[in-house]
């Protein structure tokens, strides 16, 4: 069902059934004329061979063996063919049926020549006029209409024609086999055009439907390479078929209006960090002046501590918030230096057993794991993935770190035991100042950037970090960047 959804598709099925309608139409109403014309050409010459039988004979000499070669049906070969003659009284004057076994068709011509109405003129004929009492070139009395029937016996299908004269009675039935056998060729050469003509017109719609959305499609691709350093992307509408041409301006609008909107809130953003970068210092240094000066061991020594505390998170969301708008305009400067991740690892897990003895850490990193990166930032990536998974474990937990470099991509997964991610938290936990239900509490310290930030910082690396796949009982991260040698 979801593929029907494609309106390409839609349009190529619906020109397909449309053109199946017209040509199926068209095929049966073809078939039926042709049937009836060759029906109508098989009366006329039953009509002659009826006038025919009619006929006297040349004196002295028996009637002609009859033979039915209708023209026009296609064949050479001799139809099946009877002919019945009667006199005014119902008494047979004449016969003749190639098919001499088959005595079904004698009682339809007899059946039929019952049916058949009486000539006006026959109460008037005392003497029946049969083969050889006409005197020759006599013109043969004025018949009615003829009457003409199709009719089935266990063999075959008959067309049979019955006139009856004055003095006489005809009836002539001839095999429509023949006539059957090309009916049968067409519909079977219709049955083969049909489809095919069917599957032309589903792939001519196809690739005219292809073009005609065109525009469409380049509207995707645009939309999909919008990204916070693409807003600059624009489609051109010169070339756009005129159907299209608002669509795209209002896109490019929207674009235009999205970029400035973002620049705006993004220059804001690194302003805001710069002018507090330099007050939190002075108010930090400050504090710590303070600090010394106090009695140690006294309340104003503790509050002034807790201050201190709060300028140094302060410091810390102010130094994500302009990292984070230095990637959001795409201008993230990294100093780039072959790293050993391996080196760098090890440096991790042990503040990790420092800060978290009572946890089982479980390693396996192969030595001299290089990519090309920014060691500090790379370092702040870890030390947000392995923070993480000391907070939200469990008190006697475990953190399984493994790294593993191929030729192109080095990647490293960092798994703590933990309760369960929600479903709706899973979509949404590299967002920006998101914290799930779980963590919504002081005990947990967090202010929801460090996840956005390490991301924002591996794609700065050309890499991708993202979420393990759901395993109850515990929560991974995955790391990859590129080897230094790709």
């Amino acid at each position: 069902m979801k593929h029907l959804r494609s309106f390409r598709l839609r349009i190529a099925l619906l020109s397909a059934a449309l053109a199946g309608t017209t040509l199926v139409g068209f095929g049966a109403i073809s078939w039926f004329q042709i049937y009836n014309a060759k029906i109508s050409r098989l009366d006329s010459e039953l009509l002659n061979q009826l006038l025919r039988a009619n006929r006297p004979p040349e004196l002295g000499k028996e009637p002609p063996r009859p033979e039915f070669l209708p023209a026009g049906l296609g064949t050479n070969t001799k139809m099946p063919f009877a002919l019945l003659v009667l006199n005014a009284e119902g008494k047979t004057v004449y016969e003749f049926n190639s098919l001499s076994a088959d005595t079904e068709v004698k009682n339809l011509l007899v059946k039929r020549l019952e049916l058949a109405p009486a000539p006006p003129d026959i109460p008037r004929q005392r003497r029946p006029v049969i083969f050889g009492t006409n005197q020759p070139g006599q013109p043969p009395p004025r018949p009615t209409p003829p009457q003409f029937f199709t009719e089935h016996t266990a063999k075959e299908t008959w067309r049979i024609g019955a006139l009856k004269f004055p003095n006489s009675q005809v009836a002539v039935a001839v095999s429509l086999q023949p006539v059957n056998q090309e009916m049968a060729s067409i519909r079977y050469i219709f049955l083969v055009l049909i489809p095919g003509a069917l599957l032309l017109v589903a792939a001519g719609a196809w690739f005219v439907s292809g073009g005609a959305l065109r525009p469409i499609h380049e509207l995707t691709d645009v939309i999909q390479r919008v990204t916070v350093q693409g807003l600059d992307q624009r489609i051109p509408t010169e070339t756009t078929d005129l159907e299209f041409v608002e669509l795209i301006q209002v896109f490019n609008q929207m674009l235009e209006r999205l970029e400035r909107s973002f620049t705006q809130a993004s220059r804001f953003s690194a302003d805001a960090a710069h002018e507090l970068k330099t007050p939190l210092t002075i108010l930090q240094g400050e504090l710590e002046r303070s600090l010394q000066q106090v009695e140690p061991g006294s309340d104003v020594q503790q509050r002034l501590s807790n201050l201190l505390d709060e300028v140094h998170r302060l410091s810390t969301i102010m130094r994500k918030l302009l990292l984070l708008s230095l990637a959001d305009a795409g201008k993230m400067g990294l100093y780039l230096v072959d790293v050993n991740m391996s080196e760098l690892l090890w440096e991790m897990i042990e503040d990790v057993e420092l800060l978290a003895p009572q946890l089982n850490l479980q390693t396996d990193i192969p030595d001299n794991l290089r990519v090309k990166g920014d060691r500090d930032l790379l370092m702040q990536v870890l030390q947000n993935l392995l923070s993480n998974a000391i907070k939200y474990n469990f008190a006697d937990g475990w953190i399984k770190i493994h790294a593993h470099q191929t030729q192109k991509t080095l990647k490293i997964t960092v798994t703590n035991s933990s309760k369960d991610i929600l479903p709706s938290d899973r979509d949404r936990l590299f967002e920006r100042f998101y914290r799930g239900d779980p963590a919504r509490t002081r005990k947990v310290e967090g202010i929801g950037l460090g996840l956005s930030l390490a991301r924002e910082i591996v794609r700065a690396h050309r890499g991708e970090l993202a979420l393990d796949s759901v395993t109850s009982g515990q929560t991974g991260f995955t790391l990859t960047l590129p080897s230094a040698s790709s």
